[in-house]
């Protein structure tokens, strides 16, 4: 994600900011116009603030003049914790942080983002505890994306992460993982489902039978040579959403590296041939060979400085020739797309 400047001092601010440190500006987020703006200023109809901004879950803006009450990204949500929960409430806040960046990135990708409760093949976001339904789980359904409450809960997602045998779980990621179930049912049909099963394999294997092998018998042995996890061996659907998420992973983490103007100049040979010489735009880039690679020199050095701090690798993945053949898949399907919800 890149850093914004502040309209009326041109001091740099960042996605969540609602103020200036500088000058002390308001300021609002608009989407449609990717920059910061000073809320109630009658030069711009994106004067308003959305709803949400009341409770601190948001500080996007919305058009005045369509006498909207939620901003894009706020109207995606069907079903919110109650707000006098106080621990409901703070893990909303950490949900609704993770979603509007997940937005932003969508919209980055020029994708079509409506919601369900205008037009049926929208989306919708669920974010739902478990006290009221045990057998609630994060996942995707027609549409409808679920994330439970507990995945906000640092030492819960933690301990499901050890449970689960998970190298990295977080909110955003599971944002990613979930829109990508969402977005395989718009992109794919008759013209182009071939080409994917040739890529990810035969999605028609029944679903719930595959996920029961998997849990059963777990990845199989040679899985890191074609999966980027193991749970993306379990069914095609999920090699393609787990894929999918690191596309968005590496997309997002390049553009901030860009934005910061991250360059590399090592002196010595043996690291020079780890890293390209710098962080390029990758929404403005057509090559995903330039992206991973560039990608790669980011997280090589990424994960070399947190282990400097006896902290884990924030990317702790191997990405085998494969993946990036999957990857590449992504990128060049996303370019070449002309998706719309009309």
């Amino acid at each position: 994600m890149k850093v914004f400047e502040c309209p009326n001092c041109e001091s740099p601010v960042f996605f969540e900011n609602t103020i200036c440190k500088n000058c002390n500006t308001a300021l609002g987020y608009n989407p449609y116009f990717d920059a910061f703006e000073i809320p109630n200023n009658n030069q711009s109809n994106f004067s308003k603030l959305c709803t949400n901004e009341a409770w601190g879950v948001c500080n996007w803006l919305v058009d005045a003049n369509q006498n909207k009450e939620f901003c894009l990204a706020c109207s995606l949500n069907r079903t919110v914790p109650d707000r006098t929960s106080n621990e409901n409430f703070e893990k909303w806040k950490r949900l609704e942080i993770a979603k509007h960046r997940l937005i932003y990135q969508l919209l980055k990708l020029r994708l079509p983002i409506v919601s369900k409760l205008k037009k049926s093949e929208g989306i919708v976001f669920d974010f739902l505890s478990e006290n009221n339904d045990k057998n609630v789980l994060t996942g995707h359904a027609e549409g409808v994306v679920t994330i439970i409450l507990s995945e906000a809960d640092s030492v819960h997602r933690e301990q499901l992460r050890k449970q689960m045998n998970e190298p990295y779980r977080t909110l955003l990621g599971h944002f990613r993982h979930e829109v990508g179930h969402y977005y395989w049912e718009l992109l794919f049909d008759d013209s182009n489902i071939e080409s994917f099963r040739q890529m990810f394999g035969d999605e028609r294997m029944n679903y719930g039978d595959a996920l029961e092998t998997h849990y059963k018998n777990g990845a199989p042995e040679n899985w890191n040579q074609n999966f980027i996890s193991e749970y993306a061996s379990s069914h095609a659907w999920e090699d393609w959403a787990e894929t999918w998420a690191h596309y968005l992973h590496i997309m997002d983490t390049l553009e901030t590296a860009h934005s910061f103007g991250m360059v590399f100049q090592p002196e010595k040979q043996a690291v020079k041939k780890l890293v390209v010489t710098s962080s390029l735009n990758p929404y403005a880039t057509e090559d995903f060979n330039v992206i991973f690679e560039a990608s790669m020199a980011l997280t090589c050095a990424a994960n070399s400085l947190n282990r400097s701090m006896g902290l884990p690798d924030i990317y702790p993945f191997v990405v085998p020739n494969k993946v990036v053949e999957k990857l590449t898949y992504i990128h060049n399907l996303l370019n070449n797309s002309s998706l719309v919800i009309q």
